[in-house]
């Protein structure tokens, strides 16, 4: 297995980030060039929600550094101890493809349940890569 291949899941998670990121950008400032809102009226985080109302994206994108900043940290912590096998892998990817899908979900028709269905599952999946790489750590 390549010494780097932990790392490509996390390049897929960054590349998600920025997708979100470019759709908040886009979904913002068009809401203000259609509503005439003036970017100082939303200078503070209480002043952009009760402003701004199309927040999906930008919900999503704060999504996106909570759980997954201790996905970040596993690749980590699997790369530096040399955890990485297929399981360990597996598992990396299957998170990226259920944060693909919440993302989607979230951005898109924003349904909770089935949201609520992937992310859960998703934290099963980050829960269980943890579980891993502590068997691994604890029994050497």
């Amino acid at each position: 297995m390549a010494d780097n291949a932990i790392f490509l899941p996390a390049l897929a998670m960054a590349a998600l980030t920025f997708v979100v990121w470019w759709r908040m950008y886009f979904t913002r400032i068009g809401q203000m060039k259609r509503e005439r809102i003036h970017p100082q009226s939303v200078a503070t985080s209480a002043q952009a929600a009760a402003k701004l109302t199309e927040s999906r994206a930008a919900d999503n994108f704060r999504n996106l550094f909570e759980l997954p900043v201790l996905f970040y940290l596993a690749l980590v912590v699997a790369a530096q101890t040399g955890l990485v096998n297929a399981t360990v892998l597996a598992l990396a990817w299957v998170f990226v493809a259920l944060r693909i899908a919440h993302s989607w979900i979230q951005c898109t028709y924003n349904r909770v349940i089935h949201r609520f269905y992937v992310y859960v599952t998703g934290g099963m999946v980050l829960w269980v890569l943890w579980g891993v790489l502590a068997y691994g750590l604890l029994r050497e």
